[in-house]
């Protein structure tokens, strides 16, 4: 009996049968007083009852975590037995422990003592495995670490689902614990169930976001389904359409790390042995991966979908986007459109729930955690109002009980092969910059270090094939028509592009997920054959310089050229940008380098997005003749001539503060350089007064003198080559 696994087999019972309740009689024995000992043991989730007082009955067997109490009462009295030792075996490696035996005194009056305070009452008609106050402290597995997976073996070694919350629903110690839980709807059956965290990003102002509670409800429908326990609960999220081009958009990437901090702090807090969450705009996606990596128990992701077409009725029924809206900005001021057109794309952009339409940010990641192994297969194209998504929420359940019954984790998943990928996968569908800040990040949580030259090494060899907005013509529905993301990856597997051996939240390889997948039909225009692809290398380029020489991130694209020289034009706020181009001092015949500064992770702070001084720009008809550098970020939806995340920003002193109008500045991809045209001796001149104004108040304000939330964030965040990461033990 000592062999077999708890929860893998059925209860047994050997002789007999035990009828319990509180203030009764075990009906097996009539005589008293006998001493019986309850053993058992970790490695085999087994108990037996030694002695003569059950009667007929030499031993009862438990291989599972029931016991076989007919009776529902809440606890069950050994009222014939004058006294019980409950002792805990160790592993068969080691020797027997002792030390953590306690007594159950029956009496005759029915009542029972539990002389020592580390007691575990066995409860009916479920069975607690027994553990003591000692191991409740010491054998739970660290919170927000990195290590890798089986460091502790009390809880590696116990064969349960519940291996987590365990520490919560058996001690007896716990029974505050415990009635809280009944309380919230628990039965005596759940207290033995593993427990999973169903963590979504919902609010109801955001169309990214406003559909998320109904997925959670379908998950949690799944999760219970598959016997397991599914606690719903929330966290921040950010709209960054909605706060683009405000001061608003400083709390966009702060949200990232709160979204992990919160789900990190509700994991750790409740016990809970896994986690599904359900994101939907764009920092929802690295923020939950985050704090999955964190915190390292079974998890997997779903994505809450990207949003239909819009449609401009007063363009000939054109698809539009999000996008789409913030270009008739530029349009309408460049008279391209009139105002009642302008309206027209302003009310259809956006039809209803799901995330931005295009290999945005929120795509971009999707695919990138999808390809990584983190979602079922199709999670990142099933659109977010869609029988697949439903259907993909109700899977969801069985998926994560297959990830507890294998004790499969993050950090089993997220190797550096699936970094490899998710790169790759990032460069052939021309995706959004941030996720190199992204990628950073997750990869930070799980141990492993990733290097913006990994960016480049890996654009150098991948091709750009995918013709999707913002840069293309397509948009991720209808990436889904043709097969969607399961398809490409196909694609991609059998060109040699990507590795399938990594290990996925199926319990299956990638390549194993991919074997039934279709093949992309021959007459499909969205992604290009690798003998004909729109750029031979990827976009994503890593520039360094006199003006970057800790590393900046280029979205190039090859529609706009790969190399630009022009004079600069500064601004220290994006609105001053914008006043700027209302009064037409932006030319289109003048050869330009709009600088935005300021604008960095400390500067803004949170290094807020220039989609709205890009689209505006693109809009007016300037793509040709201005290229915009930033110590800001750019959104997915933003296309052009575009540097950002340089290193290190305006506001620690970096030598992009030091930019002056009609500078001549050299952006070069080939080269993959981003200069200043200035003398030494001049910019030394320059930086002696940026001193002395800094030291007189005169620079522009950043995070670093606020209090709350940003000025939290401006303290401990790293820089953009970093990640943006704020729990650095550097």
């Amino acid at each position: 009996m000592s062999g077999q696994k708890g929860g893998k087999e059925k209860r047994m019972l050997s002789q007999g049968k035990l009828n319990g309740h509180a203030g009764s009689s075990l009906e097996a024995s009539k005589s008293r007083g006998a001493p019986a000992i309850i053993q058992r043991g970790r490695d085999a989730d087994l108990l037996t009852i030694h002695g003569r007082t059950l009667g007929g009955a030499e031993s009862l067997s438990n291989s599972g975590p029931d016991f076989a109490a007919e009776d529902p009462g809440p606890f069950l009295l050994l009222e014939s037995l004058s006294s019980v030792s409950v002792s805990e075996r160790i592993h068969p490696a080691a020797a027997p422990s002792l030390s953590h035996c306690l007594a159950i005194h029956a009496h005759q009056d029915g009542n029972a003592s539990f002389p020592n305070p580390g007691a575990y009452a066995l409860r009916s008609p479920e069975h607690r495995q027994a553990h003591s106050a000692e191991q409740f402290y010491s054998s739970s597995r660290p919170l927000s670490t990195t290590l890798p997976k089986h460091q502790n073996g009390n809880d590696d070694e116990y064969t349960g689902l519940n291996k987590v919350s365990r520490h919560i629903t058996q001690p007896i110690s716990q029974g505050a614990s415990q009635a809280m839980l009944y309380a919230a709807g628990l039965t005596e059956a759940d207290m033995n169930k593993a427990q999973v965290g169903i963590s979504s990003v919902w609010y109801n102002g955001n169309p990214c976001n406003m559909h998320l509670l109904d997925l959670n409800n379908r998950v949690r429908e799944g999760v219970q389904k598959a016997g397991l326990v599914g606690f719903q609960f929330n966290t921040v999220g950010v709209s960054d359409a909605i706060s683009m081009g405000t001061k608003g958009m400083r709390f966009s990437l702060q949200s990232r790390d709160l979204i992990a901090d919160s789900i990190e702090t509700v994991m750790g807090g409740q016990w809970y042995d896994a986690n599904i969450s359900i994101p939907g705009c764009d920092k929802n996606m690295p923020g939950v991966l985050m704090a999955m990596g964190r915190v390292n128990r079974p998890s997997l992701m779903v994505y809450g979908g990207t949003i239909k077409p819009g449609c401009a009725s007063m363009q000939g029924n054109a698809d539009i986007d999000i996008v789409s809206a913030f270009q008739a900005y530029g349009q309408f001021i460049s008279k391209e459109i009139t105002e009642p057109q302008r309206f027209d794309i302003i009310r259809n952009a956006c039809p209803g729930g799901g995330a931005c339409g295009g290999m945005y940010t929120a795509n971009t990641m999707a695919t990138a955690i999808e390809v990584m192994g983190m979602t079922l297969p199709g999670s990142s194209s099933n659109p977010a109002e869609s029988d697949a998504k439903y259907l993909e929420c109700l899977a969801a359940g069985e998926a994560i009980k297959t990830l507890l019954k294998e004790d499969i984790r993050p950090s089993d998943i997220l190797t550096r092969q699936a970094f490899e990928n998710a790169m790759v996968l990032v460069n052939i569908t021309g995706g959004s910059t941030n996720a190199v800040l992204h990628l950073i990040a997750i990869a930070d949580s799980v141990g492993i270090k990733l290097d913006i030259e990994d960016f480049q090494s890996v654009s150098d060899r991948i091709p750009f094939l995918a013709d999707l907005k913002p840069s293309g013509k397509y948009v991720m529905a209808d990436l889904h028509k043709i097969g969607g993301t399961p398809s490409l990856l196909k694609f991609l597997l059998k060109e040699g592009l990507i590795d399938g051996s990594g290990m996925t939240v199926t319990g299956q390889t990638l390549a194993k997920n991919l074997e039934n997948v279709p093949d992309f039909p021959e007459d499909q225009k969205i992604i290009r054959p690798l003998s004909n692809p729109i750029k031979e290398t990827g976009h994503i380029q890593i520039l360094r310089g006199s003006l970057a020489p800790g590393g900046s991130v280029g979205k190039i694209t090859g529609k706009e050229g790969t190399v630009f020289t022009g004079k600069a034009r500064v601004f220290d706020d994006e609105d001053d940008f914008i006043a700027a181009l209302e009064r037409n001092e932006i030319k289109k015949e003048e050869k330009t380098v709009v600088v935005i500064r300021y604008t960095g992770p400390k500067g803004g702070p949170g290094m807020p997005e220039m989609l709205k001084p890009s689209s505006a720009l693109m809009g007016a008809g300037l793509g040709q003749s201005c290229a915009l550098i930033t110590d800001g970020r750019f959104s997915g939806g933003s296309h052009g001539f575009l540097i950002g995340h340089i290193v290190p920003e305006a506001a620690v002193g970096g030598p992009i503060g030091l930019v002056k109008d009609g500078d001549v500045i050299t952006i070069d991809a080939e080269k993959r350089v981003l200069d200043l045209d200035v003398e030494e001796t001049e910019l030394a001149q320059r930086r002696k007064q940026w001193e002395a104004d800094r030291a007189a108040g005169k620079l522009p304000p950043t995070g670093l003198t606020l209090r709350g939330t940003l000025g939290k964030y401006a303290r401990t965040v790293k820089d953009a080559s970093h990640g943006c990461i704020t729990d650095s033990l550097e």
